[in-house]
């Protein structure tokens, strides 16, 4: 499955419910403590379950909304490329379409409410049923069912799957009266659906920029440890492994029965009120076996004790070799890989391999990658449609850059809005566009000037009277001239504000 949208509501700096969209490559950019890693971890919390890079506490819990009364937190994920069939009863296979369990346009929508950043309960926003005759389906047990079907004189063609009495049922209506509604799985009689559901969940990965690792880190963070949950969530991996512990669970009985009979020879009545209590396959945590798997270096130094930007440079080859093996590669699973701020420590010729490496790492099949970035050389590898503009906490300030959103259809154009990067390259690219526009004449009228000293051919100085645009132009293209006062930072960044006001209004306007 892959994320289509999240929603955040009441957590850290939102505290009015927020969607975001996403594609396969998501970078998020924006300026410090604008809510880019708040989003990345709000979905490390969701799919990781407390158990990941993030823990939740109280202090997550939006001050404004603790003010108006509201303590409690919500995480909401639709999913689209949804499974054919699902297991939802345990062995009954069945279609999320079935049983409704899908919005009205088609997708998963999972919604994660965590009271006073407490226990999670889970829910799923879906179309679903609300007929007195056949609501709340999902909840009832097998006895339940059957009594409704045969209240209704329906037919069922195997009563002993629960997804055949709901769907017989579901079809015995004239009328379902579909409503859009919060269904709770984790209570008792429907927490298997979520149980079931979660095997279907895509494997999440943050990488945080600024954690500090330890010894006894059981977070993913070492690459090598996400390698070992991808390859045991390999369905063939998943099925030698079922079968040992099959295997180990046959010959555990053995044992358990010969000890019984043994027991029976001396004493029968003790023998009778002992069970041999032997775990399920499907419960045994093998990752913990892979607890302690890690890469070392020199003098087997482990990767957590070195320096930050080799740490980074790990990652880099980590993610290359993925892309690389994601490209070639069928069949693996779903996986989401976050990054936040992968330029962290590392030359600009690595944030260029890095980023190359991410880009193709999420074109890959079953791949997303989230990246929040401070870097403008990072912005300027990507695609608009990959990028993801924040300028503050509501919905009306995160937006997908599209060309024709801009004042002027730029990357630096992006760099400048997200991180006021006021560059000569940008001042350049829109004065150009001015000019190839034919309407320099028309930007010059009226503004201000200044005198500015030119180098004539034989040597000689004369002075000029031309406007800011033209002075700060001027010094960018004829360094050698020290005749004159340089610009300052604010001017350039005056003269690149009346260059964009002018591109969105006056030129526009003309067409």
């Amino acid at each position: 499955m892959k994320i289509k949208s999240v929603t955040i509501s009441c957590f850290r700096g939102y505290a009015t419910s927020v969607k975001v969209e996403v594609n396969n490559l998501c970078v998020l950019v924006g300026k410090n403590d604008i809510g880019k890693s708040t989003i990345l971890e709000a979905l490390d919390i969701f799919f990781n379950e407390n158990k990941g890079c993030v823990k939740l506490d109280k202090d997550d819990i939006n001050k404004q909304c603790i003010t108006e009364g509201k303590d409690c937190i919500e995480i909401a994920v639709e999913f689209i490329d949804l499974p054919e069939f699902v297991l939802i009863d345990e062995t009954n296979k069945t279609t999320l379409a079935n049983e409704y369990l899908l919005t009205e346009t088609g997708t998963l929508m999972v919604l994660k409410r965590y009271p006073k950043a407490g226990k999670e309960k889970v829910f799923i926003r879906a179309l679903h049923p609300t007929h007195e005759n056949c609501r709340d389906l999902l909840q009832k047990k097998n006895p339940d069912l059957k009594k409704l079907l045969d209240e209704q004189a329906l037919e069922c063609s195997d009563k002993t799957k629960n997804a055949e009495l709901r769907k017989a049922i579901w079809q015995g209506q004239d009328d379902l009266r579909l409503e859009e509604q919060d269904i709770e799985v984790t209570k008792i009689d429907t927490k298997s659906i979520w149980e079931q559901l979660k095997g279907y969940m895509p494997l999440y990965i943050l990488f945080q920029s600024d954690r500090k690792n330890s010894d006894g880190d059981s977070e993913v963070q070492d690459p090598m440890r996400l390698a070992v949950r991808e390859i045991l969530d390999d369905p063939i991996i998943k099925d030698k492994l079922s079968s040992i512990a099959e295997t180990v669970k046959e010959r555990l009985n053995e044992v358990a029965d010969r000890t019984l009979n043994k027991l029976r020879e001396m004493n029968p009545s003790i023998a009778n009120s002992l069970n041999p209590q032997l775990p399920d396959a499907a419960a045994l945590k093998w990752i913990d076996v892979f607890k302690n798997v890690a890469i070392s270096g020199d003098e087997d130094i482990p990767i957590n004790k070195r320096g930050s930007g080799v740490k980074r440079l790990v990652l880099i080859s980590f993610f290359r070799a993925e892309a690389e093996k994601r490209q070639l590669e069928v069949n693996l699973p779903h996986i989401i890989y976050s990054i936040e701020e992968p330029e962290t420590s590392q030359h600009p010729e690595h944030q260029r391999a890095l980023i190359d490496a991410l880009v193709s790492l999420a074109s890959a099949e079953n791949t997303q990658v989230f990246i929040t970035t401070h870097s403008p050389a990072i912005v300027k590898r990507l695609q608009f449609e990959n990028i993801l503009l924040i300028s503050g906490r509501s919905s009306d300030e995160i937006l997908h850059v599209r060309e024709h959103n801009l004042p002027y259809p730029s990357l630096n154009e992006v760099n400048y809005a997200a991180f006021d990067e006021a560059s000569y390259e940008y001042h350049n690219e829109l004065y150009g566009y001015i000019e190839a526009e034919r309407v320099l004449s028309v930007y010059k009228e009226g503004k201000p000037t200044r005198s500015y000293n030119k180098i004539n051919r034989n040597g000689s100085i004369s002075q000029e009277e031309i406007i800011l645009t033209e002075y700060i132009r001027h010094q960018i293209h004829h360094l050698e001239n020290n005749h004159n006062e340089l610009f300052t930072v604010e001017e350039l960044k005056d003269s690149i504000n009346m260059m964009r006001d002018f591109i969105t209004t006056r030129l526009h306007n003309l067409d």
